[in-house]
């Protein structure tokens, strides 16, 4: 139920995202604006809150976020809207506010996630190069006590 939450708040913060950034400055459809936030919504979500954020932290993924909203508008807004200023700063401020509720989102998903799942895991590498050393005193094999 707590995912539910998040999902449809993803999804009507993503409406109002793009109805700013797509139809109030510039002339998208009620369609074009329903697809963008399923597809916003559906992709940030599997992609951003359920594998980033427990591996990366709140602040990379929130740039992955952005990024990824821009490229949704960027590539789709290509296809069904007409003009390149539209697409260009449609894609800019949609994904702005996006991004700037989406902190929100995080901290609520951080806050709501099983102790388990947000640790971060770090496979084949030492975490933030901390190299393990070892120390111990070298004896002399030919040296008798």
């Amino acid at each position: 139920m707590e995912q539910a939450k998040v999902i449809l708040l993803k999804f009507i913060v993503s409406l109002i995202a793009f109805s700013i950034g797509l139809d109030l400055f510039f002339d998208a459809t009620l369609a074009d604006i329903i697809s963008f936030g399923v597809t916003a919504t559906v992709v940030s979500y599997i992609l951003a809150d359920r594998i980033l954020l427990p591996r990366i932290g709140k602040t990379n993924t929130l740039w992955a976020e952005f990024i990824l909203t821009y490229a949704i508008v960027w590539i789709f807004g290509s296809i069904l809207l007409h003009g390149y200023l539209q697409i260009a700063w449609g894609s800019a401020i949609s994904a702005a506010i996006i991004t700037a509720a989406e902190v929100y989102v995080h901290r609520y998903l951080l806050n709501h996630m099983p102790e388990q799942k947000r640790e971060i895991r770090h496979h084949g590498a030492t975490p933030k190069l901390r190299f393990v050393t070892e120390f111990a005193k070298d004896e002399d094999p030919t040296r008798k006590k």
